[in-house]
């Protein structure tokens, strides 16, 4: 099957890669940013992880989940990504390059299947993601999700 274009993001964080690498995977982090859905990550490679929070009906099922790829702190995350109750996974890969006073991070989805629901909401959703993570971090406080 034929795969859509990969999603690609370049955003620059005040912060050092490591600052960037454990609020991408704080538990508190991910629950600011993601209105309330919690991280559960065993962040090795095989590892799970999974977005968790109230379904429609209140009982907690998994928004996003996934497995880890590569776990390369503080430099590379990658992982499957799975959005919901859907069978078809994609991939997400997060670099960290340290500048002088800030951390490039580079944001890689691929792997997309034509038929992957998710594509469209994670191209519109990756720059609200990483504008609030980097607001988070450089400020201690983010805004709303639309």
């Amino acid at each position: 099957m034929a795969q859509q274009a990969p999603l690609h993001f370049v955003f620059y964080i005040a912060a050092t890669p490591e600052k960037v690498w454990e609020a991408f995977l704080s538990p508190e982090s991910n629950r600011v940013i993601y209105g309330g859905a919690e991280l559960e990550a065993d962040a090795r490679p095989g590892g799970s992880l999974a977005w968790m929070g109230p379904g429609p009906d209140g009982k907690r099922i998994a928004y996003v989940r996934g497995q880890f790829l590569r776990v390369e702190p503080p430099k590379v995350l990658q992982y499957t990504f799975t959005l919901g109750t859907s069978d078809t996974s994609s991939r997400a890969m997060m670099e960290l390059v340290p500048e002088t006073e800030a951390t490039q991070v580079t944001v890689t989805h691929d792997a997309w299947a034509d038929d992957d629901p998710g594509y469209a909401s994670c191209a519109d959703g990756w720059p609200r993601i990483l504008s609030r993570f980097k607001t988070l971090i450089e400020t201690g406080k983010t805004f709303k999700p639309h």
